[in-house]
């Protein structure tokens, strides 16, 4: 929960090896007042001195990769997760490719280099590029899945001779020979060869080449230098001496450019497109701009694109942020000219070279695998940090200073200056049937009911659960909307009700906005139009809307109308309440909580479509009770019981690894009281999926009562809408007793004609 008013915006674009860095340190040492924000195209960024040993298999993917969501919760910095596209210099916004853009006062950028394929014919076509790092185990995987169902020569061609172009070459082959071995077959069915326009390892001394090129020669690749290539088609490469080479997988592994959004922003750029730096960091052309790692062209000291450079750029470049925004001059830092290069060898054996020096063996292997795991560690194995207390005469604070008391009551209101513009930049849309709304502001909407159709009204409201307001918007006009589709309704009008922590104006207002943004962006999908609501300050950022929407009164779907024999539907993964308690621990994973907020953003819309036409009995969304209260509201409401199919209950990923851990939501334990109405709650309780009944669950699915003949068809058309985990979960059976009673039963012992929709009858 953020404590203290936002005064100042630090925004890292990319979640490179020095921004790494750069969040650790604000961790552990915070400056107050300060908001950080990490937008990153991926949660988990690779670290490239790993990559060969991931590739040889020295490695897995998570020894290689930092998850930057506890790394951000720890800087105490939201993380967006979408990909910058553009800066606007004047205004200090980052734009992005999926979402509004994002102001700054001080800006940072360390997103690597980009493959440029385009200068080459074909090559964007045919070859696959080693940068960015980051999208390279997905596709390194799909070449080993080739090597195995292949029963032919499988030919790999590596295009360029650095150290990154040997090292791969020799990782993919200790790998793949290997593999080939366990599954025993021929390793000799896998060839290589690698092409460069110099000769290899150019910026190495000659005997470090010397070394390479007996290597490559003694395990059988082919090496061709001094020879470009010039064009590429579906099988074979054009060289400059007139030669074709052939492959079935190419590895593109030249000198990467920069990213093409760079040349739109007015910044100074070097040939190579890259931004032009001082010895601060500091962009050249702008003073709010600072760069890192391959992005960055430093003007004063040149080096070689190299990781080493952006590892040690963390310590400065975090420094030299903190004066930026602090209003202090940034001092210069020089890059040393020598470093040690451990290059391996495919095997757990390196090459050390430095200057003029070099060694090889074993022991060299070993030394970078220290090295490279004590790094790693640094941003993985985070410290348990007391808050910070903020105080000082450089506490950026003292601009608030001046009013430190803050009012309740009305007083409490965003102003009416800033709330202005914030509605003037979302420009919500009309519509016919509202007499008074957001056009023509007055005390309160006026809206013509549709006629013949019954009002279906509803409200939520909660806590921000994710520090990026344009997201949490979404989510919580998503939960909204659930109640509206689960009774088969449409929505037609919205009120927003928004709460946003004080701080400065300008601070509030973009929260504001982002925050609405997300939500119009949801409700407009959905059809429903924003025609009033109210803001004001609190300690944390909170939305929700009240929601009217229209049904035919012969269409109206409730939780009453089950019938004996029908199944149970669940349209949605549960999880959402225990991914997000282990999130604020930072016990979850990115991908975990990336999965579980995709399934968030999903709307109900198109799965309440389906069940309604899949002759749907009865309807409820899964939210804060938990899929087992909801239920019993349903069997409750109809005076029937349920059979529950509880190993047939889909769980977003992490879930049930989270559950077990006994890491829950704080509703959790009110909600398991409903466990008295399980008639076996001792076999329950042993089951894996048992803690999932219970858990809360944000923009949660629906469950339906359908039809037994129905439900085949039902499930295959969810799946085909996007509802890929949706499941049948339960069957209703008659009631028994005064108060309804749930039945825990295995899917697996159910005869059926495919478990996945469960269509046998339950004993």
């Amino acid at each position: 929960m953020r404590v203290t008013p936002v005064v100042k915006d630090l925004v890292l674009i990319g979640g490179g090896h020095a921004h790494v860095h750069v969040l650790k340190s604000f961790g552990m040492k915070p400056m107050p007042g300060l908001r950080i924000t990490l937008i990153a195209r991926d949660v988990e960024t690779p670290y490239s001195g790993m990559l060969p040993g991931f590739i040889a298999g020295h490695y897995t993917r998570e020894d290689c990769h930092i998850d930057l969501r506890p790394l951000a919760r720890f800087a105490g910095a939201r993380l967006i997760h979408d990909e910058a596209v553009g800066l606007d210099l004047a205004q200090r916004r980052v734009a992005c490719r999926g979402r509004p853009p994002i102001a700054y006062d001080v800006v940072s950028i360390d997103i690597g280099s980009t493959p440029h394929l385009g200068s080459i014919p074909g090559a964007a076509e045919h070859a696959t590029p080693v940068k960015p790092i980051d999208r390279l185990a997905e596709r390194w995987e799909r070449i080993m899945e080739r090597v195995r169902h292949s029963k032919a020569l499988v030919r790999f061609l590596t295009v360029g001779g650095g150290a990154a172009g040997v090292e791969l070459t020799l990782s993919m082959r200790h790998r793949l020979r290997g593999l080939l071995q366990e599954r025993g077959q021929d390793p000799d069915r896998v060839s290589f060869t690698l092409v460069t326009r110099e000769e290899i390892l150019t910026s190495h001394n000659a005997s470090v080449r010397r070394w390479f090129r007996d290597l490559l020669g003694l395990r059988g690749v082919g090496v061709v230098e001094q020879n470009a290539v010039e064009r590429v088609d579906e099988a074979s490469v054009l060289c400059s001496n007139g030669d074709r080479i052939g492959f079935d997988e190419l590895i593109w592994v030249t000198q990467a450019g920069a990213a093409s959004w760079l040349v739109d922003t007015g910044l100074e750029l070097d040939e190579g497109g890259f931004i032009k730096i001082d010895a601060t960091l500091r962009a050249l052309s702008d003073p709010y701009v600072f760069a890192a790692g391959d992005v960055a062209s430093n003007v004063e000291h040149p080096r070689p694109k190299a990781g080493v450079f952006a590892v040690r750029q963390g310590p400065p470049l975090a420094a030299n942020l903190r004066r930026a925004l602090a209003g202090e001059a940034a001092l210069p830092f020089v890059p040393q000219r020598k470093f040690l290069s451990l290059i391996s060898t495919g095997d757990r054996c390196a090459v050390a070279s430095r200057g003029r020096l070099a060694a090889q063996g074993a022991t060299l292997w070993h030394l970078k695998d220290w090295i490279d795991r004590r790094w790693m560690r640094n941003y993985k194995e985070l410290p348990q940090m007391a808050p910070a207390a903020a105080s000082g005469a450089d506490d950026p604070l003292r601009a608030l200073q001046a009013d430190p008391m803050r009012c309740g009551g009305c007083g409490a209101k965003v102003g009416a200056a800033g709330l202005a513009r914030v509605m003037a930049r979302l420009e919500p849309r009309g519509d016919p049937s509202v007499q008074i709304g957001l056009g023509a502001p007055d005390d309160a909407a006026v809206v013509s009911p549709p006629q013949g159709k019954l009002l279906v009204q509803t409200v939520d409201f909660f806590r921000a659960l994710i520090d990026d307001p344009y997201l949490f918007g979404r989510i919580a006009a998503n939960h909204a909307l659930g109640d509206i589709y689960a009774m088969g309704a449409e929505p037609l009008t919205a009120l927003a009700t928004a709460t946003v922590p004080y701080g400065l104006e300008d601070k509030v207002e973009e929260e504001l906005y982002q925050m609405l943004r997300g939500g119009l962006d949801v409700l407009e999908e959905a059809g429903a139009v924003l025609v009033g609501g109210h803001s004001g300050e609190g300690a944390e950022l909170a939305l929700g809307f009240t929601i009217n929407g229209a049904v035919d009164p012969d269409r109206v779907l409730r939780k009453s109308g089950m019938r004996v024999g029908d199944r149970l539907i669940l349209t949605k993964p549960l999880g959402t309440g225990a991914l997000f308690a282990a999130e604020m621990r930072g016990k979850a994973k990115g991908a975990w909580i990336d999965r579980a907020l995709s399934v968030m953003q999903q709307p109900s819309r198109e799965a309440a479509r389906c069940i309604r036409e899949a002759s749907a009995s009865a309807s409820t969304d899964v939210t804060g009770f938990g899929l087992l209260g909801h239920l019993i509201e349903m069997l409750r409401a109809s005076r029937v019981d349920a059979a529950l199919f509880l190993d047939a209950v889909p769980a977003l990923d992490g879930a049930l690894e989270t559950l077990a851990e006994g890491i829950s939501s704080s509703l959790a334990p009110e909600n398991l009281r409903q466990r008295r109405a399980i008639l076996n709650l001792d076999a329950a309780a042993g089951m894996p999926t048992y803690p999932l009944l219970f858990d809360p669950q944000t923009a949660g699915g629906l469950l339906a009562s359908v039809p037994q003949s129905n439900v085949v068809e039902c499930i295959a058309e969810l799946h085909r809408l996007g509802y890929t985990q949706a499941a049948v979960v339960g069957q209703v059976l008659e009631m028994r007793a005064s108060e309804p009673c749930i039945t825990i039963v295995e899917a697996a012992e159910i005869p059926t004609r495919g478990r996945s929709a469960a269509v046998a009858e339950v004993a």
